[in-house]
């Protein structure tokens, strides 16, 4: 970025954007204004067409109907190519970095103008005098895979500098930081759009970042624009109700006071090796009391999955023990019986169903071998269809009928789904992995209650979530994993996010 010509950021209007897929309309005469230098939250649950709407500005998609302007000015954007050429850029979710090469290769490889035999020695020193008039820098020489996430999104955004891409848009941009982290590379950015410099659209779902950072909010809905104002004007109930509509929340059961004195779960010296023979967990240690919920944070790709694998038996415990009331636990089906262990893993269409078997066949999952379901050697489809009847209407699980395919339910109905199986007997122990994540808002509400609930009537709960406000909100403690180790236990009333983001950073 030739940062010589300072306060050249751009304005950008999209003027009623319509895509149509099939018979459906993913957006729906959709038109949002972007004036130059703003830092704009584009809010919407999954579905509402908020991906759809940047996609066609990105050239991912040619919008059926609708027009562009950059300063003022109509552009045609027929392919991610054009909107490069006009300085649009994006920052996605996960990294798009090169990880076996340097920060600089990183760079200089993503230019149109790149030649084959590369002058390395002239190309960094204008790649640190790129950097000296950035308002931050990454170390040029080290390798991608050797830097922080954070250090990593600083350089997706530098990469966007550095290649004049002045309109940026940032697609959940802190999933993968540490709070510290995600303050402090919004907090720059924001800085940058008040300096006129850039131009930012944040996709996201975390009110607390709009209110902290941007300066307008627009909300779709179902393909879209339902509402939206300046931040400060527009309150987070006011943002909620426009992303839900006339949606009825279900209220979070209250937190009831418990003694937290029998340990249930006692995970004691876990050790699991990951596909690489490398330590995934390591000497990892944990107790959860009766009537508890502990919440496992952390960055994502620091153990979290690989526990609740090994809790699960899907990973193999290479050294240490599971203990249920002192008791050794072995992740069997006879044990999870026994033990009245019960679990909603992550991706649970994937983990934790038979996608192409009905609803009534996978509730059964846990009891068809026991009556009524079960007469001998024989299963009753009678009783089985007629127990999950009762568990849909009771969990809301929205099907047509039991005997639909599992895989026709919505994300969050699958989650409802295997809730209901799960939760419908007593409950000692509840492993929980990222349990909402990616659903409605209704489906959050309801799901969040569903836990607090088994952890109110006694249950010892592992909530392991990459959404701190998640944890914040329903753990009585929280434990920090980072590279593997549980490095940090606290209970959440004793606690506040900067701390607990220093852990999850590994300080």
């Amino acid at each position: 970025m030739p940062i010589e010509e300072r306060g050249k950021a751009p304005s950008l209007e999209a003027i009623n954007m319509t895509k149509r897929f099939g018979a459906m309309t993913a957006l729906d005469n959709v038109s949002v204004n972007i004036p130059a230098g703003s830092f704009h939250a584009l809010l919407g649950e999954n579905g509402a067409g908020k991906s759809t709407l940047v996609k066609c500005i990105m050239g991912f998609y040619t919008a059926d109907e609708g027009t562009v302007l950059l300063n003022g000015k109509e552009i045609d954007i027929s392919n991610p190519k054009d909107a490069r050429a006009n300085g649009i850029g994006m920052v996605y979710q996960h990294f798009t970095l090169v990880p076996s090469l340097t920060a600089a290769e990183n760079l200089v490889i993503n230019r149109a103008d790149t030649p084959a035999i590369i002058n390395w020695g002239a190309e960094k020193r204008r790649l640190e005098e790129f950097l000296d008039k950035m308002p931050f820098r990454v170390p040029l020489d080290a390798p991608v895979s050797a830097l922080a996430a954070g250090e990593k999104q600083k350089l997706e955004i530098l990469k966007l500098l550095y290649l004049d891409q002045r309109f940026m848009i940032l697609d959940e941009p802190t999933s993968v930081l540490t709070p510290g982290e995600a303050d402090e590379i919004l907090g720059l950015l924001k800085q940058m759009a008040q300096a006129k410099d850039i131009t930012v659209v944040m996709i996201t779902h975390k009110f607390r970042e709009v209110t902290a950072f941007a300066d307008a909010v627009t909300v779709l809905r179902r393909g879209k624009h339902v509402g939206g104002g300046k931040v400060g004007e527009v309150t987070t109930p006011d943002m909620a109700r426009m992303m839900i509509g006339d949606t009825a929340l279900r209220e979070t059961a209250k937190r009831k006071e418990l003694p937290h004195h029998e340990v249930v779960l006692d995970l004691s010296g876990l050790y699991a090796e990951d596909a690489e023979g490398l330590p995934a967990i390591n000497a990892l240690n944990l107790k959860v009391h009766a009537g508890e919920i502990v919440g496992i944070a952390g960055v994502s790709g620091n153990g979290q999955s690989d526990l609740v694998e090994v809790l699960a038996g899907q990973r193999a415990l290479d050294d240490g023990g599971i203990f249920i009331r002192g008791e050794r636990f072995e992740p069997t089906r006879h044990d999870f019986d026994r033990f009245k262990v019960f679990g909603l893993p992550e991706e649970p269409l994937k983990n934790a169903t038979v996608p192409r078997m009905t609803v009534a066949e996978n509730m059964a999952f846990r009891s068809y071998d026991k009556p009524p379901l079960s007469t001998g050697w024989w299963l009753s489809p009678g009783p089985m269809r007629e127990r999950a009847r009762e568990l849909i209407k009771a969990y809301r699980v929205k099907a047509s009928s039991p005997e639909s395919a599992m895989e026709t339910l919505s994300g969050g109905n699958v989650q409802r789904a295997v809730l209901a199986r799960e939760l419908s007997g007593d409950v000692d122990v509840l492993i929980v992995a990222n349990p909402c994540f990616g659903l409605d808002f209704a489906s959050v509400a309801d799901i969040r209650a569903q836990i607090m609930e088994q952890r109110n009537r006694g249950a010892a709960v592992l909530l392991v979530s990459e959404d701190l406000d998640e944890i914040l909100e329903l753990a009585d403690r929280v434990a920090v994993m980072s590279e593997g180790k549980i490095n940090y236990v606290s209970p959440v009333s004793k606690t506040d996010r900067h701390t607990i983001g220093r852990h999850m950073a590994g300080h």
